[in-house]
């Protein structure tokens, strides 16, 4: 008789954007994992993974807030982060933080390998590309188009060009339409876009014209601080396209229907 394998234990870090003002996202996120039959946490003490303060130069200020990261999530078997960007904070930047700190470090470089942005969770960690298998019956009427903007961080510090995609193309009813310069800075960067208005606004605008140039219905991606600011944009304009996280996307394909037995601790 064959045993059944143990489900994969994952602790969420949701970041202070999703936790202030896109609430939805985390439970979304929170939805998708369960369906693919992962074992959740939620550690209640965590905060600000110190991203606006290491960004700023201000590594003093940043330390406490990483230190608090480390300890919430030390006995965690993986963490995943619906943003590239913290995702980055944590896997790339904590290490280099804590250089000169051996002790700090070493926490700092074994969380590192256990921390995953959502899509590389998925496809990376779980080995799945392909979600029809719980997406329901799609008619061709209802197919729609969607683009995607890939965020700095996912692709940069990350590397993860691939997994978004491969998911949202295995989707039914959804047809992938890739704008012009995905890869390009939708002019957000944080702190960038209250320093630099004026570039950040052109910036933006170029990202909105080539999103508009597909004929796509929504565009997607990882980080809800990009979807701030092109979904500003989008809607000053006064355009129907929506913006929408991906795990909102897989969410609403897959059917947002959670296990009973499903718990977060």
């Amino acid at each position: 008789m064959t045993q059944s394998k143990p489900p994969v234990q994952a602790s969420l870090f949701v970041t202070c954007i999703i936790d202030q003002f896109y609430p939805d996202v985390g439970e979304s996120m929170v939805r998708v994992l369960e369906r693919l039959g992962v074992k959740l946490d939620f550690p209640q003490a965590q905060t600000c993974c110190g991203q606006p303060a290491y960004n700023a130069g201000f590594w003093s200020d940043a330390k406490p807030l990483a230190r608090r990261v480390l300890d919430q999530f030390q006995h965690s078997e993986y963490v995943v982060v619906p943003s590239g960007s913290c995702a980055s904070m944590i896997r790339v930047f904590y290490p280099e933080l804590f250089h000169e700190e051996p002790e700090s470090l070493q926490k700092a470089t074994s969380l590192a390998k256990r921390t995953f942005e959502l899509s590389e969770f998925i496809v990376d960690v779980l080995g799945v590309t392909d979600l029809r298998h719980l997406s329901g019956d799609v008619a061709a009427s209802e197919s729609k188009k969607i683009t995607y903007h890939e965020a700095c961080h996912l692709r940069r510090e990350l590397g993860a060009t691939t997994q978004s995609r491969a998911l949202i193309r295995s989707l039914p009813g959804i047809e992938l339409v890739e704008m012009d310069q995905a890869e390009v800075c939708c002019g957000f960067g944080g702190t960038f876009s209250v320093k630099y208005p004026d570039i950040s606004g052109a910036m933006l605008q170029d990202k909105l014209d080539r999103i508009k140039a597909t004929g796509a219905s929504s565009v997607v991606a990882c980080d809800c601080s990009c979807l701030m600011q092109i979904g500003g944009g989008l809607e000053k304009g006064g355009s129907n396209v929506r913006s929408v996280h991906l795990a909102e996307l897989l969410d609403d394909a897959i059917g947002k229907t959670v296990r009973p037995d499903s718990r977060l601790g």
